[in-house]
C-alpha cells in the first residue's frame, strides 16, 4: 500500500472514529457503541484497501482526488435517487436554475427505477417543442449511451452552448424515439398569462423559483386592471412543472389563503423540521380557483395543490400527480462545491404524506393524448385541451352555486 493510501486510510478512519466518540460525548460509553466503531474502521480499511487496488491494477491511471470524488459522489447519490453531490459546476448551476436562466434543452429529469427519466419538458423549450413527453426514459445524448448512475454527467452533457445541436434518445413504449433540437437559453420560473373570457383568467408557472409568487401576484393584479375589478374565477395551471424553491410553493399558496398550515415537514434535525402557515390577505378575494395537474407535477407544485385542496380553496382538476413528498437541502462545502441531500419529509395540512402516490384530484380528466404546447409566447389551446375545458365549466358552476346560497 502506498504512503499517500496509508495517509487517506489514515484520514477516513480518523475522520470516523471522530463521529463515533463526538457521538458518545468524547468516551467509549458502552459495548454497543465499541462495536460499532470496529464496524466503522472495519469499512476503513476496506475503503482503502478497494483505493489500493483500483490505484494499482485499473486499466487507465487514475487520479487520487478523482477517485476521491468518485467515492463521495456514490456515498450521496446512494442515499436516495434525490440527493447527489455537486461539483463547483453544478453548484453554480443549481444556484442559476433557482434564480436566472441556463443553456440547454428544457427538461428535468431524475433516476426512477434505475433508469433517468424525464419528469417534465419545461414549456415552450426545445425539449417540449420536439415532443419528449414526461415518462419517458433518456437512453442516449447525442448517440452515447446514458447510464443511471450517471445522472449528473447526463444533465452536463444536456447542457452546452447556445445554438448547438443535440439529439436525446428516449424510449417511449418500447420504442426508441430520437429527438433533434438545438440548446437555448432556458428562462426559469416564468409566468405566463391570459384572460379566458371577462372575469375568467388563466395562469401558467412552469417551475417555482424565488421570483414566483411576485411574478404572479403582478400577474394577477394585470388580469384584475384588464377586467376592471376582481376576477370571477382562476386557473392555475401546474401541469409538468416540476418544482423548485419550497418556499416558493409556500409564497403562492399564502397569496390565496387567509389562514391554515400550508405544508409541514418531519426531519432529523430541528432547521428539518418545521411548519409554514398562511397570512391574512387572499389576492382573489374568495374567487373560485381551478388546480390543473397531471404526471408531471412534482414536489413544490404537489404542494401548492395539496395546500389549496385541502383547504378547499381550489377545485383540482386532471390525474393523479408525480408524488415526491421529499425537501432537499442544499449544503455548501469548501473551494464551491456542495451537497444536496433529503432532509425532510412534507405532509399536506391534513397530515398525509404524498410521496410515491401524489395527489389525487378531485375531478379527474386524463391527458393522454398530449399536453398542449403552452410556450410563453403561444396561446391556450381552449378547444382541444378537454381539462381546461372543464376547469372553465367547473369554475361557472361554482360560482353560480355560491351567488345562489348568498
Amino acid at each position: 500500500m502506498s504512503l499517500k493510501t496509508r495517509i487517506i486510510l489514515v484520514l477516513v478512519i480518523g475522520t470516523v472514529m471522530g463521529l463515533g466518540l463526538s457521538y458518545s460525548g468524547g468516551l467509549v460509553a458502552d459495548k454497543r457503541q465499541q462495536g460499532n466503531d470496529d464496524v466503522a474502521l472495519e469499512q476503513a480499511q476496506l475503503f482503502a484497501e478497494v483505493m489500493d487496488r483500483v490505484k494499482r491494477e485499473y486499466v487507465d491511471s487514475i487520479d487520487d482526488s478523482e477517485l476521491l470524488e468518485s467515492a463521495i459522489r456514490g456515498m450521496v447519490s446512494d442515499l436516495d435517487a434525490h440527493s447527489q453531490y455537486l461539483d463547483a459546476d453544478e453548484y453554480r448551476d443549481i444556484r442559476i436554475s433557482t434564480t436566472g436562466s441556463y443553456t440547454g434543452i428544457g427538461v428535468e429529469v431524475s433516476e426512477v427505477d434505475g433508469n433517468i427519466r424525464v419528469i417534465t419538458p419545461i414549456a415552450g423549450s426545445p425539449a417540449a417543442r420536439s415532443g419528449i413527453q414526461s415518462g419517458d426514459q433518456i437512453i442516449a445524448v447525442d448517440g452515447i449511451a446514458v447510464e443511471a448512475n450517471r445522472l449528473q454527467d447526463t444533465i452536463g452533457r444536456m447542457r452546452g452552448r447556445r445554438g448547438s445541436k443535440i439529439s436525446i434518445t428516449v424510449l417511449r413504449d418500447d420504442i426508441a424515439i430520437e429527438h433533434e433540437m438545438h440548446r437555448e437559453v432556458i428562462r426559469v420560473a416564468s409566468v405566463y398569462y391570459e384572460t379566458l373570457q371577462p372575469a375568467y383568467a388563466y395562469v401558467r408557472l412552469s417551475q417555482f423559483s424565488e421570483a414566483t409568487a411576485r411574478e404572479l401576484s403582478r400577474a394577477i393584479d394585470e388580469l384584475q386592471d384588464n377586467q376592471g375589478g376582481m376576477l370571477d374565477g382562476l386557473i392555475l395551471d401546474l401541469r409538468n412543472n416540476p418544482g423548485g424553491v419550497l418556499d416558493a410553493a409556500v409564497a403562492v399558496s399564502d397569496l390565496f389563503l387567509d389562514s391554515g398550515v400550508i405544508v409541514s415537514a418531519e426531519g432529523r434535525t430541528t432547521d428539518s423540521r418545521f411548519t409554514r402557515s398562511a397570512h391574512r390577505g387572499d389576492v382573489l378575494d374568495g374567487a373560485e380557483i381551478a388546480v390543473l395537474v397531471n404526471k408531471g407535477s412534482a414536489s413544490a407544485s404537489e404542494i401548492v395543490a395539496g395546500a389549496l385542496q385541502d383547504h378547499g380553496r381550489a377545485v383540482i382538476v386532471g390525474t393523479p400527480t408525480f408524488g415526491k413528498g421529499l425537501v432537499q437541502t442544499v449544503m455548501p462545502l469548501s473551494m464551491g462545491r456542495a451537497i444536496k441531500i433529503t432532509t425532510s419529509r412534507y405532509y399536506t395540512p391534513s397530515g398525509d404524506s404524498i410521496h410515491e402516490t401524489g395527489i389525487t384530484p378531485d375531478v379527474y380528466i386524463d391527458d393522454t393524448d398530449g399536453f398542449p404546447d403552452l410556450s410563453l409566447a403561444g396561446a391556450v389551446d381552449r378547444e382541444n385541451d378537454g381539462q381546461l375545458l372543464e376547469a372553465i365549466e367547473r369554475l361557472q358552476r361554482r360560482r353560480v352555486m355560491h351567488s345562489s346560497a348568498q
